[in-house]
């Protein structure tokens, strides 16, 4: 029988709730000190390129908050009127706007007894919360973290500043796909609740799958910086062209579905994102193959390019260890999805026996449940069944966040 009613919002919950509004507030801060540091020291190119990709994760993330914001069950709209919300987007405040009413009303369910429908409301802010910093994180820290990379090569030293900033970007990047799936997972049962052996392998092998793939890009842009400018299209364009033979249907109409597509496949120019539900296995393998050849042959060229006299000779090492770390990251990947997985311990199903509702017919995870469903956020719900074997659920057709009428 599937647990009634969205996790438990406590005190730890609220505090990592407002780090990450305080990071929000940070990071705005600190592009701006790193794009106004790159102009001191001579590259107007890398500022104008930072504060860009700063405007470009921003809009892109203010749009769909916006999109999102329209098409919420009734219930759940903020007070705001239309015009303010919008307002409030236009100057890039949106996301802030999210993360303050999580945490006031966060901080309301840490004091007193709380009705379902509040810790609903409450689960469903923060999946989009979540959904939005993941978007923002590929849209432009992984970009800036290549940047900032490129800029110490390139001038070969490194401020302390920007030593701080690659290690924190390297973090915030990988810590924004656990976080993720951590929100994937608060739609199972507790028992399937990810622990703290399975956070950190989780970490673990998104972190080594990432730093090969931004060692290949800056080495690339480092010798030929415009050539960067026609590889990220092409890929980009193949991406999206394999999110969309996918099928995916995740907002609530075919113009931002696009924009969606969009977004994700600048995620795959970085790391592996699924959005498709079924078998994951080949799509895995296709897409590992890809980002392991593409990057391989990003690092080639480096080395065939660089002059004989190059003033980076513990580029060389540095270099070797990119392949062992990217297999060590797919070893782990495999040891995650073969041991910690929620598929692993759920109960396999009997020949005879009914299915449940939100159990999967081969034996798959069991979902929550909730008095309202209507109230379920169904943006999350969507890839969380892109992640985990389930049925059709015995609930309303939800239309991305509001119920279809």
């Amino acid at each position: 029988m599937a647990e009634r009613g969205p996790a438990r919002f406590g005190a730890r919950q609220w505090l990592l709730a407002a780090g990450g509004c305080a990071a929000a507030v940070w990071d705005v801060g600190a592009d701006a000190w790193v794009a106004a540091g790159y102009a001191r020291g001579g590259q107007p190119g890398c500022a104008a390129l930072g504060l860009g990709l700063w405007a470009a994760g921003s809009a892109a993330r203010q749009a769909c908050s916006w999109l999102w914001f329209r098409s919420d069950p009734p219930p759940l709209r903020p007070a705001p009127s239309r015009r303010l919300l919008a307002a409030l987007h236009l100057l890039q405040l949106g996301y802030i706007y999210r993360c303050v009413s999580a945490l006031r009303l966060g901080w309301r369910l840490c004091r007193e007894e709380a009705a379902e429908e509040e810790r609903t409301h409450m689960a469903f802010l923060a999946h989009d919360i979540s959904m939005l910093r993941l978007f923002e994180t590929f849209l432009e820290s992984a970009p800036q973290l290549a940047l900032l990379l490129y800029s110490v090569l390139r001038t070969s030293k490194a401020e302390p500043a920007q030593g701080v900033g690659i290690c924190t970007a390297f973090l915030c990047v990988t810590w924004s796909l656990l976080d993720y799936h951590q929100s994937l997972r608060s739609f199972l049962l507790d028992k399937y609740e990810m622990g703290w052996g399975s956070s950190v392998v989780y970490f673990l092998w998104n972190l080594l799958l990432l730093c090969p793939r931004i060692l290949a890009l800056a080495l690339f842009a480092l010798l030929w910086p415009y050539g960067v400018a026609v590889h990220f299209p092409l890929v980009w364009l193949a991406m999206f062209l394999w999110v969309s033979l996918q099928g995916t249907d995740f907002m609530e109409s075919p113009g931002p579905e696009q924009l969606y597509r969009a977004i994700v496949a600048v995620i795959l120019y970085f790391s592996w994102f699924n959005v498709a539900p079924g078998r994951t296995l080949h799509r895995s393998i296709i897409y590992h193959g890809f980002i392991l050849a593409d990057s391989t042959l990003l690092s080639l060229a480096w080395l065939w390019g660089r002059a004989p006299e190059e003033q980076h000779p513990y580029l060389i090492p540095v270099l070797c260890t990119a392949l062992p770390c990217y297999l060590l990251g797919l070893l782990l990947r495999v040891a995650y999805y073969e041991w910690l997985h929620p598929n692993v311990r759920a109960p396999p199903r009997s020949g005879g026996d009914e299915v449940d509702a939100d159990r999967g017919a081969d034996g798959g995870v069991e979902l929550r449940s909730v008095s309202e469903p209507e109230l379920l956020n169904s943006r999350l719900r969507y890839l969380a069944r892109s992640h985990f074997p389930l049925s059709a659920l015995a609930e309303p057709r939800l239309l991305n966040g509001a119920a279809a009428v």
